[in-house]
């Protein structure tokens, strides 16, 4: 049986709650979306913590070590900690112990590292959505959804597109591919056995999404889950495609061949991840149904766990 992945998650956010801000990985580089996001959590009633990381750098990351580590634990614990932007950095964090504290924390790509960290070690609360930086250019309904799931803990089913019918329930882990790959092999990622998986990229070549996945598959990792589910990939596709057709593989080739075969449930194109369109939250180690048969990806009512 795999390890318990809790299903209990914070109580909802109530106006007025604290939300601190940190930056776990790169430098920012835009202060004006840093203060865009942060009046779109001002909207709700919310009250941001004031901190000055604009101009705090260490080389291409968001200040030392030691600095971005204090971020992850500030005092008093805020109900919600909000990651101010990805990149790189956020998995040096996690070379020495980390005491997760119980509460909400948002943010995707790099922040996938802290992400399955926290869930390995049992904590819930985590959620795979926009960063503050990105959150103020979401489109209204993803603002929404992350508003209700944050105060409500309810969200609108996902619509995909069928690749493998069947359903599938389990506890759900969404990932950017690139950094979880990182984490195989580490205690950082948790036991996926009888999950349902999203996963999303950006910028990664097809064979070196082939190379990714693949590695999944030598571990045993892919064929464990009760259901997949693909994210966006922005940005990913072979631009030689069209003129050396016969001589690469596009996106969706590699996707498919590498997922298909799984016999499980797989479903692709949420809108979960980097790119236009929007970043749909979706809450960490919290019951999920994946129909594939209907193409949706469906968070289990906070009523009923």
């Amino acid at each position: 049986m795999p390890e318990a992945i809790p299903t209990l998650v914070p109580p909802p956010l109530k106006r007025g709650d604290a939300v601190a801000i940190a930056a776990p990985s790169s430098a920012l580089r835009d202060d004006d979306s840093l203060k865009r996001g942060i009046s779109v959590f001002e909207s709700w009633g919310l009250e941001v913590t004031p901190q000055d990381l604009s101009a705090r750098h260490w080389g291409y990351l968001a200040g030392s070590d030691a600095q971005r580590r204090a971020d992850l634990d500030p005092h008093p614990t805020p109900p919600l900690l909000a990651c101010a932007r990805g990149g790189w950095g956020a998995a040096r964090l996690l070379e020495h112990p980390w005491p997760w504290r119980p509460g909400w924390l948002l943010g995707f790509s790099d922040i996938t590292a802290l992400l399955c960290s926290r869930l390995a070690q049992g904590v819930g609360g985590g959620v795979h959505g926009p960063l503050v930086t990105t959150l103020a250019d979401e489109p209204d309904w993803s603002q929404q959804r992350l508003q209700e799931l944050l105060f409500d803990r309810v969200a609108p089913d996902l619509q995909g597109t069928t690749w493998v019918g069947g359903q599938a329930q389990g506890p759900l882990v969404t990932v950017n591919l690139t950094v979880a790959s990182h984490l195989l092999g580490s205690a950082h990622l948790p036991d996926l056995k009888g999950r349902i998986l999203v996963i999303e990229d950006v910028g990664e070549a097809p064979y070196r999404l082939d190379r990714m996945l693949t590695h999944w598959r030598l571990t045993g990792t892919l064929q464990g889950l009760a259901g997949l589910a693909l994210g966006r990939f922005s940005g990913c596709d072979d631009p030689n495609l069209s003129a050396d057709a016969d001589q690469t593989f596009s996106l969706e080739q590699v996707l498919k061949e590498r997922t298909l075969d799984l016999g499980i449930p797989v479903i692709s194109g949420l809108p979960v991840g980097h790119g236009p369109g929007g970043n749909a939250a979706l809450p960490m180690g919290v019951p999920a149904k994946l129909d594939a048969d209907r193409g949706t990806l469906a968070l289990e009512r906070a009523d009923q766990r």
